[in-house]
């Protein structure tokens, strides 16, 4: 049986915000998508980027996975055809067909795939889906100077460094970094704090995430 709380929350919708934009979903329908920004955020339920941005349906284009990260660029010719790339045709399919203006690197506290690298336990190894995905952070582990035993601020730093490094994977694309360096693109790096509310993002010039 299909779950009760999507059923009752699709009612919700219908009688409710789609009566009010009805008309955009319909403009919508008619004329395709169009969106100016994407936003790269993490899988977790309580880190939504059409809720934190409060966006309306067309205005940002979401690509979610474990801890928000970026891969690097590999080309498809250079590895097995079997290996899918579900960010890297999402951020493709963003920069070269929707020409987005903007793309959002959306870090989040208590994230837990950073935790699961941090913590190193079983079954979180190399051999398992996440333990693998996670493996990719390892140089941004390296730039973490909080000792791994310093717990909440070590993976606090952790990941705002996962976000850094997702920023700078983003340049391993050669369609993105061509893209950054004509003007046409924008990479931001952002952090929401779950408890406070607070969003972070990252100052270009010093590096630093400060307050919105």
């Amino acid at each position: 049986m299909f779950p009760e709380r999507l059923t009752k929350g699709y009612r919700a919708f219908l009688e409710g915000r789609f009566v009010v934009e009805r008309g955009r979903y319909q403009t919508l329908a008619g004329l395709g998508q169009a969106p100016t920004i994407m936003v790269i955020g993490c899988v977790d339920s309580r880190v939504s980027p059409e809720v934190i941005f409060d966006a309306a349906p067309g205005e940002i284009l979401v690509a979610r996975n474990v801890a928000n990260l970026v891969p690097r660029y590999e080309s498809p010719t250079e590895e097995d055809p079997s290996h899918q790339h579900g960010t890297s045709a999402a951020l493709e399919f963003a920069v070269r067909a929707l020409k987005v203006r903007d793309i959002v690197v959306l870090g989040h506290a208590l994230c837990g795939g950073i935790k699961a690298f941090a913590s190193d336990e079983a079954p979180l190894t190399t051999s398992d889906f996440i333990g693998r995905w996670m493996s990719q952070i390892a140089p941004a582990a390296e730039t973490v100077t909080a000792p791994r035993e310093d717990g909440e601020n070590y993976i606090r730093q952790l990941e705002l460094a996962s976000v850094e490094l997702s920023l700078r994977n983003l340049m391993t694309f050669p369609f993105v970094k061509a893209a950054v360096e004509d003007g046409t693109l924008r990479l931001h790096g952002a952090y929401f704090g779950v408890a406070s509310g607070k969003l972070l993002v990252r100052d270009e010039a010093t590096g630093q995430f400060e307050p919105v």
